[in-house]
């Protein structure tokens, strides 16, 4: 009897270990039956596909990582070396001539550097892997930037292929995922370097005292990382046909979630290559599922941060059961970070004081000074409202500071009462959100200093001028232009800005309108894509699965449409029409090509340009009208050679 009962006692016990050690693949296949009894469409080969492919970047920078969580370590950094390796590469390539395969190891060894970089901040620096990655993950997206000035950088059509298919059905992207999971499954199985990460994660200082150099394997540890996520860099650009600055812009926290949900422990000493593929695949299909249901972009926020959440409680019952220890750091090891601090933040003010210092010091200029707060720079759209900007206030001699809210309404109140506490002569605000910025601008106001809205308005506060196409009225062209196109009978999806900021609320208010000229067509989805050209990929390749008949598209910006095109492939210009907005350059050498039908076009130079000859009056005290509207066009391929923007 006492024998039967320690057998089933066994038995359970078993159990509850094999669910608690595959409870990620568990998962997933509860994810695919759910997903595949909910929708109809889910689980067809080239949904699977698609979701492979969605799933690609999230797991190569995934297998990066978890070679640093394993290590007990952290790399917050992967998403930003990302977009720097890809735009080093198109910038090398199509800039300066370079070749494409010397380009390619530009950009392998741009992510080594940052690894490299933050492995000897960590391991020599005695910084923590948070402070240190999160470092590069400013100095890597700030130099992507300063790279592109801002702008995607188109990609080599050599390297584009890395987006395309073989054989006309199986992705690419799929492939470099699978050999990079291959080759980082050698790493952690087979190779002394793999054993090493295991053995530091489990416990630093006794792998030290047999002998292991710690140090120089953390150092390739973060530098492997830091492959991976070039890798994932350019197989992401690759898919868009350009190296974007802003790409990739949070993809460290799915990375860090897909290592986590496959498996591995935060506290360092277990992970594996599969789990980490298991973990990018629940996320994908998650997205993939939550988008095929037409379920709001909110709840899909907060299903993923519910399934991150179980992941963690999963990581510690895991750690509970197996009886893992966990060591606290010793006083010495806290006194070291004590100090390691202080001197981060000595060094930090240096630097703060030195750079106020030399900005005091070059600050003579007598020209007067105009600040100009763009909701992004991460859209053509906007960048041509700084370049006209620039250019008019070069040309009458004015000094102009831009900023870049990077769509963070918080982080625009903060530019704005910068620019309210300087000695500035006026304010052009392009508002992340009217709503928001509308208590800043009331400082601003009080502070005497006129301010000027450009592209958007500000709600409950007194602007000089409000400087500004009609989106309603432009959302409105949009809607007429695809139902003349599809002569007022047809299905369309419609792709919609960033949820919360006005210009997505003005032109799905305009399309919304617009549409009811024309009973005959039919929206069968709608789904916002925040204004991002790689979410308009995604989320226009998810609805085909589900609406595979669509004859038509609204995005409501050009980024949007681009995504949709890379889609749609061929059926793009021919079978189904897609309407962009904003007339960027990309937009309307796609109307020229025949991809894009049209783009209501809103002149965003000429915004940038009218917007600093009005903020220049009100600074002299002269009057300025309260609104000045600079009229949309429809461009079409008849008559964009016309257009001059």
């Amino acid at each position: 009897m006492a024998t039967d009962t320690l057998k089933s006692g066994a038995s359970a016990g078993g159990l509850r270990r094999l669910l608690l050690d595959n409870g990620a693949l568990t998962a997933l296949i509860v994810l695919l039956i759910a997903m595949s009894a909910l929708s109809g469409d889910f689980l067809t080969t080239d949904n699977l596909l698609n979701v492979g492919v969605q799933a690609a970047v999230t797991a190569i920078l995934a297998f990066g990582v978890t070679f640093v969580i394993v290590s007990a370590g952290i790399d917050l950094s992967v998403g930003s070396v990302a977009a720097l390796s890809a735009t080093v590469l198109a910038w090398s390539a199509t800039s300066h001539g370079v070749p494409v395969l010397i380009a390619v190891l530009l950009a392998v060894v741009t992510g080594i550097a940052a690894g490299l970089v933050n492995g000897f901040l960590i391991a020599y620096g005695k910084l923590p892997p948070f402070i240190a990655t999160l470092a590069m993950l400013s100095v890597a997206r700030g130099l992507s930037l300063v790279i592109s000035e801002g702008s995607p950088i188109a990609f080599p059509d050599s390297v584009s292929h890395l987006g395309d298919t073989l054989g006309g059905w199986l992705p690419v992207p799929v492939l470099v995922m699978v050999v990079m999971g291959l080759l980082a499954a050698f790493v952690l199985g087979r190779t002394y370097i793999g054993r090493s990460m295991y053995a530091i994660g489990g416990n630093e200082e006794a792998a030290r005292l047999s002998g292991l150099r710690v140090k120089k394997q953390k150092l390739a540890i973060y530098a492997l990382s830091g492959v991976f996520a070039a890798v994932a860099g350019v197989v992401l650009a690759a898919r868009l046909s350009s190296a974007q600055p802003q790409a990739a812009d949070g993809y460290e926290l799915d990375a860090i979630a897909a290592v986590v949900i496959g498996g591995a422990s935060l506290a360092g000493g277990t992970g594996k290559a599969s789990g980490t593929l298991i973990g990018a695949l629940i996320l994908a299909v998650l997205r993939n599922g939550l988008n095929l249901l037409n379920v709001s972009a909110f709840w899909q926020q907060v299903v993923i941060g519910v399934v991150i959440a179980l992941a963690v409680l999963l990581d510690t019952l895991r750690r509970k059961a197996g009886a893992t220890p966990v060591t606290g750091a010793s006083q010495g090891g806290k006194r070291r970070q004590t100090a390691t601090y202080g001197l981060a933040a000595v060094v930090t003010v240096a630097i703060v004081g030195a750079t106020s210092f030399l900005h005091n010091g070059s600050s003579s200029t007598t020209n007067p000074k105009v600040g100009l707060s763009l909701s992004t720079l991460n859209n053509p759209f906007f960048v041509q409202i700084r370049s006209g900007a620039q250019a008019e206030a070069k040309r009458l001699g004015l000094d102009l500071t831009v900023t870049d809210a990077q769509n963070d309404a918080s982080q625009q109140a903060n530019q704005l009462q910068n620019f309210t506490s300087s000695s500035l002569g006026a304010i052009i605000v392009n508002p992340v959100d009217s709503d928001a910025a509308s208590n800043s601008v009331k400082a601003a106001d009080k502070a005497k200093i006129p301010v000027i809205a450009v592209d958007r308005g500000v709600n409950n506060a007194n602007t000089d001028a409000l400087v500004a196409s009609d989106n309603v009225a432009g959302g409105e062209l949009a809607a007429k232009t695809i139902g003349e196109k599809l002569g007022g009978n047809g299905k369309i999806v419609i792709l919609q800005g960033q949820a919360g900021t006005s210009a997505a609320r003005e032109r799905a208010q305009g399309f919304a309108q617009g549409l009811k000229a024309y009973p005959g067509i039919q929206v069968v989805a709608q789904q916002p894509a925040d204004f991002d050209r790689t979410k308009g990929l995604d989320v226009m390749s998810n609805l085909l699965q589900a609406h595979p008949d669509v004859q038509g598209v609204i995005a409501a910006n050009d980024e949007m449409a681009l995504g949709a095109i890379k889609a749609l492939g061929s059926k793009a210009g021919t079978s189904v029409s897609v309407v962009g907005f904003d007339g960027t350059p990309d937009g309307l050498n796609e109307v020229k090509d025949g991809t894009l039908y049209a783009s209501v076009a809103q002149q965003p130079s000429q915004l940038g340009k009218i917007a600093v000859d009005n903020a220049l009056k009100a600074l002299q005290g002269r009057k300025v009208e309260e609104t000045i509207k600079v009229p949309v066009k429809v461009v079409t391929k008849e008559n964009v050679a016309g257009f001059t923007g």
